[in-house]
């Protein structure tokens, strides 16, 4: 088959085929004797699979390494993980869905709503109402939660159940309270330090050391500078000084 036929067949287009072939990552099939390159079903499989690598999210360099390891094996067994790579996109895609459906289905949509609503129901339990800290901390929770499976919501939950019970969500609200009052305040005023120190020992032990561990992680890593970015200079040196407190603890 031609490029054009191939790039239809995978649903891709003639550019991208060429682009695949200037990266390295579809070879350059052999050309007839009219100078065209002619393509067999083991192009379209092996160029279905970078599309389908691609849009899982892979790098390109990921992606090499995983056709690195297709070299020499049987086509049934190519197409076989092929195929599972799509049953995991349609499984990503029916739980997005499934976490659509329940937004729709709520008369009453609120910012909280962004989130799979058990976190978002405890989050509004926990964060005051009226708190401009509360709810940067919200937003930025969202933006984790977005990328987070099933598995991991599920262990955020349970690092946040310590800080349900009634004194330790009073404990929570006085302190949003706190970070609130400094928002113009002088970075080296005495209440920053005492509240960063504060925060530190009120956070679970488990919460506290996933927070340092993401610090190092890609794609959850960059909450520290979501927050102090959007945070008034006093508010954003109490979060430095507390991460520094948590890694001193760890």
């Amino acid at each position: 088959m031609r490029i054009g036929e191939l790039a239809a067949l995978v649903g891709v287009t003639t550019r991208t085929v060429r682009h695949y072939h200037h990266l390295g990552l579809l070879p350059e099939p052999e050309r007839t004797p009219g100078g065209y390159r002619e393509y067999r079903v083991r192009d379209a499989v092996l160029l279905a699979r970078v599309r389908r690598l691609a849009e899982l999210g892979l790098s390109l360099d990921e992606i090499r390494d995983v056709l690195a390891d297709d070299q020499g094996r049987e086509l049934r067994e190519v197409l076989t993980e092929l195929d599972a790579d799509l049953a995991r996109q349609q499984d990503a895609i029916a739980a997005r869905r499934t976490r659509l459906a329940a937004l729709l289905a709520d008369a009453d949509l609120n910012p909280d709503t962004t989130v799979a609503p058990d976190l978002g129901d405890l989050l509004h339990d926990l964060h005051p109402a009226g708190s401009a800290f509360a709810a940067l901390d919200r937003d930025v929770i969202s933006l984790i939660d977005t990328g987070a499976d099933p598995a991991a919501r599920e262990q955020v939950m349970a690092m946040f159940a310590p800080l349900t019970g009634p004194d330790a969500r009073a404990r929570g609200h006085a302190l949003t309270a706190r970070m609130d009052a400094i928002a113009g305040a002088d970075p080296a005023d005495p209440r920053v330090a005492v509240l960063a120190a504060d925060l530190a020992a009120h956070l679970p032990a488990e919460m506290a050391a996933a927070m340092v561990a993401s610090l190092d992680e890609a794609e959850t890593g960059r909450w520290l500078d979501l927050m102090t970015s959007e945070l008034a200079p006093a508010q954003a040196e109490v979060l430095r000084l507390m991460v520094t407190t948590l890694k001193e603890r760890r």
